[in-house]
């Protein structure tokens, strides 16, 4: 395999939202900066078909007062878990400041010449989701960043870092060449994404078929943790919902009531479609839909009927820019009217709530290493937030760091180059879709839905078998399957951090069901940290910050 060295001030892991603003703000306080995306900055990622809400603070909408956009913001299905006051302030406060940019890069920011607030909304409380096109938005982030100079490296998996004595070194495949990239970095920003593909999809026999890029495998959680960085609520998860086996966000931007069989609103929010609102019942009531199925009650429908044809076209211009471009050609084929035929919405896939740990300047616990984004939470508005605060960050520090040396982590790199020789040499054993789907069944039945002591114990031990067999039986055909293999690598480590977290919260809170605990124990309202020790995961409780 050949081996190149390349040299940055940063190093932006991912393309997406976070990690083109961190790489557009540190080039301008005068870092050189690359970007390694694993498939290509103009589409790739959660964000890569568009977005249509945007969280945000505008004074002249909102008024003089924060306060009420920043509890609306701790209510919200983004807010939750990681409630600490600093830094949600700090994302308020310079959230406009982004909308702003934004707008000045092109990306249209108002609806028909005003900011538009819209969606995910409660009755009598203020409305903090802001109502953009962003369809092109991936396209315009990759040309303002190429713009500073900033150097684009696709088609690039990104699957270790080491953290030898203090400096980062990253480690990447190219998947078209027969490439190992050896980044040395004065600091690097892990903007990776969610983590999906850990539990199975609503169509288990389409694994691709979810809510959000299935190629955002907590690639920077895994790293990060390897790395020495502390993980938070890694064992907490959360589920979005929509329509029915065809999995797509955007239920924010539904104009219509969720309804029973019988007509009934399921949430005492609204009892007729409302164009400011949407409904919020599922943003709140998670496992409605699940629960509704269990009590023999459902299904559940998203009923739209009765809404004007100006409604209609306006909730269409915000599907196509949430990315349900393919949802609406489907409607058209089968010549479905959503003014006139409710549409089933049920419970998608679970993927983790948690991730890295980072405060408000970006900084993860090892010195140089920075993360932002969906890495721990926020969604658009969080990423392009903590995006350009992490690329300020990793830029200031980059101009008295010292540039690390490959050669002293030689002995890692090596490893890692024999165990991939050995997956791409291999003759007979598991591809990587069996051992993912292995992964799935496991986690869906042991830390599901339903969890408990025993339950946990018991697919703990299955996962570290597991473990064992990825990384000594694992085959790659070619470059494709060598990349997914690295996916599944860290996705295993992932597991098996969780499954320890899991059994370390002994309560019930967010998606974390402990049937052994059923009830939220309000001293647990804390940050469980996770992060590597001589010996093996250490956990830390840590308090919130108010």
């Amino acid at each position: 395999m050949k081996e190149e060295i390349i040299q940055t001030d940063v190093l932006c892991v991912g393309g997406g939202i976070a990690g083109l603003m961190a790489a557009i703000r540190a080039s301008e306080v005068g870092a050189k900066v690359i970007v390694a995306d694993k498939a290509n900055t103009v589409r790739s990622g959660s964000a890569g078909l568009g977005n249509d809400h945007f969280r945000c603070y505008i004074p002249e909408v909102h008024g003089p007062d924060m306060k009420p956009n920043l509890e609306s913001l701790v209510r919200s299905q983004v807010g939750g878990p990681m409630r600490q006051g600093v830094f949600l302030r700090t994302w308020v406060e310079k959230s406009f400041d982004i909308v702003k940019l934004w707008e000045s890069w092109g990306i249209p920011m108002r609806y028909e010449g005003r900011y538009e607030f819209a969606g995910h909304g409660l009755p009598g409380r203020i409305l903090a989701s802001l109502k953009y096109a962003g369809k092109d938005q991936k396209s315009v982030l990759t040309r303002e960043a190429r713009k500073r100079g900033v150097t684009v490296i696709n088609r690039v998996m990104m699957f270790d870092l080491i953290n030898h004595n203090g400096n980062l070194v990253a480690l990447g495949i190219d998947t078209r060449n027969d490439r190992l990239l050896v980044f040395e970095a004065k600091s690097v920003v892990l903007g990776t994404g969610l983590c999906t593909r850990l539990y199975p999809s609503p169509t288990p026999g389409h694994m691709f078929n979810i809510a959000y890029s299935p190629n955002n495998t907590g690639d920077g959680r895994a790293m990060a943790y390897r790395a020495g960085a502390a993980l938070a609520n890694i064992e907490l998860t959360m589920r979005w919902a929509g329509p029915k086996y065809f999995a797509r966000c955007g239920k924010g931007t539904w104009i219509g009531v969720l309804r029973d069989p019988e007509g009934k609103p399921i949430g005492p929010f609204v009892t007729k479609p409302d164009r400011k609102l949407g409904d919020m019942a599922a943003d709140i009531w998670h496992s409605a839909f699940e629960d509704f199925a269990k009590s023999g009650k459902g299904p559940v429908y998203m009923d739209c009927s009765g809404i004007s044809e100006e409604d209609y076209q306006y909730m269409r211009h915000w599907l196509e820019h949430e990315g349900n471009a393919s949802f609406l050609d489907y409607l058209e084929e089968e010549k479905i009217d959503l003014k006139e035929r409710p549409v089933e919405f049920s419970t998608y896939e679970m993927h983790l709530s948690g991730g890295v740990y980072y405060n408000e300047k970006g900084e993860t616990s090892v010195r140089g290493l920075y993360a932002a984004g969906d890495e721990l939470f926020g969604g658009i508005s969080g990423a392009a937030t903590f995006g350009w605060i992490a690329g300020d960050s990793a830029g200031s520090y980059s101009r008295n760091a010292a540039l690390p040396d490959a050669e002293e982590a030689r002995s890692h790199i090596e490893a890692k180059k024999q165990e991939i020789r050995q997956m791409l040499g291999r003759a007979r054993g598991p591809a990587w879709k069996e051992a993912n789907t292995a992964l799935q069944q496991i986690m869906q039945e042991y830390a599901g839905p339903i969890r408990s002591e025993t339950l946990l114990n018991a697919g703990l031990t299955h996962v570290r078998r597991l473990k064992e067999k990825v990384r000594t039986t694992l085959v790659a055909k070619d470059r494709h399957d060598l990349a997914r293999s690295l996916e599944v690598i860290n996705l295993v480590d992932l597991a098996e951090l969780l499954f320890l977290a899991a059994l370390e919260r002994k309560e019930t809170r967010a998606g974390h069901v402990r049937v052994d605990y059923p009830f939220t124990n309000p001293l647990l309202d804390k940050l469980l940290l996770v992060r590597k020790g001589d010996e093996g995961p250490v956990m830390e409780w840590k308090a919130l910050q108010r």
